[in-house]
């Protein structure tokens, strides 16, 4: 009866403006900072069975780590130093889809939607954000939205400053051409890198060696031509992060508007992991990955109803706790790639023990001791 009532009704449009301009007011009452926040962008895929889901099709997913039949969207969330929440999301639409007009139309997708990369939804959701008033400095993301010079173009356009992870395959504009990033990293000199921290963790605060290189932007002019003309203050920078055991190296694109220190494009890059977080919260919180729809029309509005209970969630978590754990960084990356960090349940409460079927748990013995009895005295034959 909730399926068919919730694909019979006529929910309101799930893209445009609306998506954002209804939970703004939601999140600044509780996320407004003194600093502009970060937004970060990334997405997530619930396992599905079957093919009549919208947009479900065998693709990676981080959800299962692998392969699967899934349904993907783009979520786009907004932290300060309050806190953290989802203000809007995309679902993504697989080309196998999108090239089967009756399979569209079954599923409710309304007519003249195309295929669009998760980066173009992506760039989509944050123009949306900054046009409606979002007071966010930062955009953060990992390789699939590095690579994508539209999104780092549109971002540019608006004057916001991004950190966003690239592979190390990708190759940086330099003086000399464009050379990949692994080998620009290979001749730095050892007074190149500086020991910081990327944000607490576990185990305690996450120290990384990082390197930055300054490198021109698309459209950016060695001198000026007039002597009126401003002076051009925009830097671009490839950010190196070395990991102090490992070696291991990680690389992400940077841009800001005004010049500003290494250890503010470190805290950036650092909390892209916060959508982790919410992701976990929207799942494990308020079944975000635990709807049983099919169509279009009803995805945005249950997906809407599970970002609003996990935003509740959020906020009573932050009052029950206090300031302190308003303010508390939430990124717990350890390596390049790291899993998101594992939701540990309250102590006080026993976790559910999960047992083969057919099998019995025996019963717990009890504390006062029984009484001995003596043995039989033996017979004789």
């Amino acid at each position: 009866m909730v399926i068919r009532m919730a694909c019979s009704t006529s929910w309101p449009a799930p893209a445009g403006t609306p998506t954002v301009s209804g939970t703004i007011s939601a999140t600044t009452s509780w996320l407004t900072s003194a600093t502009p926040g970060i937004l970060v962008i990334d997405e997530t895929g619930d396992v599905k069975k079957g093919v009549h889901t919208v947009g479900v099709q065998r693709q990676y997913t981080g959800t299962a780590g692998r392969i699967e039949n899934a349904q993907v969207a783009v979520y786009l969330a907004y932290a300060t130093d309050r806190g953290h929440a989802l203000i809007d999301r995309e679902l993504y639409l697989p080309a196998s889809w999108t090239d089967d007009p009756q399979r569209m139309a079954a599923a409710g997708v309304p007519e003249g939607s195309t295929f669009a990369t998760k980066p173009a939804l992506a760039t989509g959701m944050l123009t949306r954000a900054l046009r409606a008033g979002v007071p966010a400095g930062w955009v953060a993301g990992d390789e699939v939205y590095g690579a994508d010079p539209d999104l780092r173009a549109e971002l540019e356009a608006h004057q916001v400053g991004y950190v966003l992870a690239i592979g190390c395959d990708r190759r940086i504009p330099t003086a000399a051409g464009p050379i990949r990033a692994d080998e620009l990293a290979t001749g730095l000199p050892r007074r190149a890198w500086h020991r910081l921290s990327a944000g607490p963790g576990a185990k305690g605060e996450r120290f990384y060696d990082w390197a930055w290189i300054s490198h021109p932007g698309p459209a950016q002019r060695a001198d000026r031509t007039e002597p009126d003309e401003p002076l051009d203050t925009r830097s671009w920078w490839l950010l190196i992060r070395r990991h102090r055991h490992t070696g291991e190296l990680a690389f992400y694109r940077c841009y800001s508007p005004e010049p500003v220190p290494l250890r503010q494009l470190v805290r950036v890059a650092g909390r892209r992991w916060i959508i982790e977080e919410a992701f976990q919260a929207g799942k494990g919180l308020a079944g975000l990955d635990e709807h049983q729809v099919r169509c279009w029309t009803s995805w945005p509005a249950l997906d809407a109803a599970g970002d609003d209970r996990a935003r509740a969630a959020g906020r009573a978590r932050c009052h029950r706790a206090g300031r302190s754990a308003c303010t508390r960084r939430d990124d717990r990356a350890d390596r390049q790639r790291d899993p998101a960090p594992v939701h540990r349940p309250d102590r006080r409460t026993r976790p559910r023990t999960c047992l083969p079927a057919g099998l019995v748990l025996l019963a717990t013995p009890t504390s006062t001791p029984r009484p001995r009895l003596p043995l039989p005295a033996p017979t004789s034959h």
